[in-house]
């Protein structure tokens, strides 16, 4: 079987690097789209349009509507194409890129990202993730190619959020579980072939610099600094997570994580908060989990403050039954579960949640943690 990688066509990281986004955009056209909300707007607007009109370029400016759904991707799509866009320019969270990204292919149009926070990996892969009006995951597409270029500013990063942050470690602390799951099946990666060695490797450094630089890297972004513990963590969560996610896999945390918007009372709580939770039900339903590595992924979760109990997700007294759903569509058919190299049944992924509950309240009352 074939291997393959897909990555972007350029990657740029570093402090107050947004204000080199026309020079890059001037390499690819001449009109740019810049699809954004009126929050990031306000954050990041003067230095994005001065970069633009400096390095010659036209701006269609067009607000982003909340959600990456097919109907806001078909919105900006066709404003592209009516104003001869060449270049879609997403700027903020993972569901305006997700939209900017769709728009562009649909549109034909050359294609940069530049998150504003580092809260997944959206920016750097070729997918697009898909809600409905009510914010409910209904599945997701990957494009023909990566962005063109992603841009990261270390500052923004840093000035944003700290729960984004930490939930953008959650996202990427799944990839390499995820990956080395998937590659003992030889699962078909997002890109159409087996994961390549490389991108193997680069899942476990991922994995690797969360672990060594992510309690000290959210210390930092508390207090808006940008130190080196910060640059190699947004690394982590943007670019070896995207890289790794893509090339190497995915497995039943991501399954979990995209089963529990089903929940009313988990809408609130950010993709890789999910993807937190479900990477300790997967590590209690994989049966070659070494259980030394288990309580210290479960002990950084709690340290950086990511949810490992039902009650963390807003699920107190959750029962059985109303975890029914997860279980059956983790066991159906096209789940992202059936990379693992074992069988999966809808009990066994109930029993590793309610495992996965038991366990961080075992290791948060260990640990003095409320």
């Amino acid at each position: 079987m074939k291997t393959v990688l897909i990555t972007p066509r350029k990657y740029v990281q570093g402090k107050g690097v947004l204000k080199e986004l026309g020079s890059y955009a001037a390499l690819l056209g001449k009109k740019a789209l810049v699809l954004w909300d009126l929050c990031v707007k306000e954050i990041v607007g003067g230095t994005v349009l001065e970069s633009l009109e400096e390095a010659g370029l036209e701006v269609v400016d067009v607000q982003f509507q909340g959600d990456s759904t097919h109907e806001e991707v078909s919105r900006v799509a066709a404003i592209a194409t009516e104003n001869a866009a060449d270049v879609v320019v997403g700027i903020g969270g993972g569901k305006a890129l997700d939209t900017a990204k769709a728009a562009a292919v649909e549109a034909g149009a050359k294609m940069i990202t530049a998150p504003t926070i580092a809260s997944n990996d959206s920016p750097t892969s070729a997918a697009t993730v898909w809600y409905d009006d009510q914010g409910n995951f209904t599945g997701f597409d990957c494009w023909p190619f990566n962005p063109d270029i992603v841009l990261v500013d270390s500052q923004v990063i840093a000035n944003g959020p700290v729960r984004a942050f930490v939930a953008g470690m959650g996202d990427a602390l799944a990839t390499w579980l995820e990956a080395e799951a998937a590659y003992k099946t030889r699962a078909v990666n997002l890109g159409g072939g087996v994961s390549t060695l490389s991108a193997m490797a680069i899942a476990e450094l991922c994995y690797q610099t969360l672990l060594e630089h992510g309690i000290e890297a959210r210390r930092a972004v508390e207090h808006k600094l940008v130190t080196p513990a910060v640059e190699k963590v947004i690394e982590a969560n943007v670019l070896m997570s995207g890289l790794g996610f893509e090339s190497g896999g995915l497995a039943t945390a991501h399954m979990i994580a995209n089963a529990l918007p089903s929940f009313p009372e988990c809408h609130n709580f950010m993709h890789g908060e999910k993807v937190g939770f479900g990477i300790i039900s997967q590590l209690c339903l994989d049966e070659d989990v070494d259980v030394d590595e288990m309580y210290a992924v479960v002990d950084f979760e709690i340290a950086v403050g990511l949810p490992v109990t039902f009650a963390d997700l807003n699920l107190v007294d959750v029962t059985r039954e109303k975890l029914r759903p997860i279980g059956d569509v983790c066991a159906g058919e096209g789940s992202l579960c059936a990379n693992h190299p074992f069988e999966i049944t809808a009990d066994g992924v109930i029993d590793a949640m309610i495992a996965a509950d038991a366990l961080g309240r075992l290791r948060k009352q260990r640990l003095g943690v409320e």
